[in-house]
């Protein structure tokens, strides 16, 4: 049986990959607001409030590690700029899921923490497989998981999306260690 650590803490090039702690909330709260961060996600209801934040980083808190891992994506000197999650799905793989704070897209950041978690996730989790998905419309989404390794399965399912309001195709990836 492998040991997890209670709060891990994974360190990339330029990221610290850690628990997401209470003083973090001011900070989802405000990437969270943002509709397009939202709609790019399953769970995460808009209009976001510093109320959703709150439960949000006291749910990460009470996590069996043994089964799923909510990482704070924190860039030095700045904080936290988005998450990465590892989810243990009943009776399946482990699923990838993260989203970043608008102002940091397109830096490279949700790659190199994917990256992070999948290494961690292989090396002290000693998982060999995680799937992911991104909704159709959101192909850099789909660029970032192809960076970190994913591949596509030819899957597309309809997940749900609650700041939609309905549910969004999803183009279903997978990795392999």
């Amino acid at each position: 049986m492998c040991v997890i650590e209670e709060s891990p803490v994974i360190e990339t090039r330029r990221l610290t990959l850690r628990a997401p702690a209470k003083a973090d909330v001011e900070r989802v709260a405000a990437f969270c607001v943002d509709h397009d961060v939202a709609r790019m996600t399953t769970r995460m209801p808009s209009p976001y409030t510093r109320g959703h934040a709150e439960e949000f980083v006291a749910r990460c808190g009470t996590q069996d590690r043994t089964r799923d891992n909510t990482f704070a994506i924190d860039l030095a000197n700045e904080g936290l700029i988005g998450v990465v999650g590892l989810f243990t799905n009943p009776g399946g793989p482990v699923e990838l899921g993260y989203w970043i704070g608008r102002p940091y897209w397109g830096r490279g950041y949700a790659t190199e923490a994917a990256r992070g978690a999948l290494d961690w996730t292989r090396s002290i989790w000693r998982k060999r497989r995680v799937t992911a998905g991104h909704f159709a419309d959101n192909e850099a989404s789909g660029r970032v998981l192809v960076k970190a390794g994913f591949l596509y399965t030819g899957v597309v399912e309809h997940k749900p999306s609650i700041a939609r309001g309905e549910p969004a195709a999803t183009r279903m990836m997978v990795w392999l260690a």
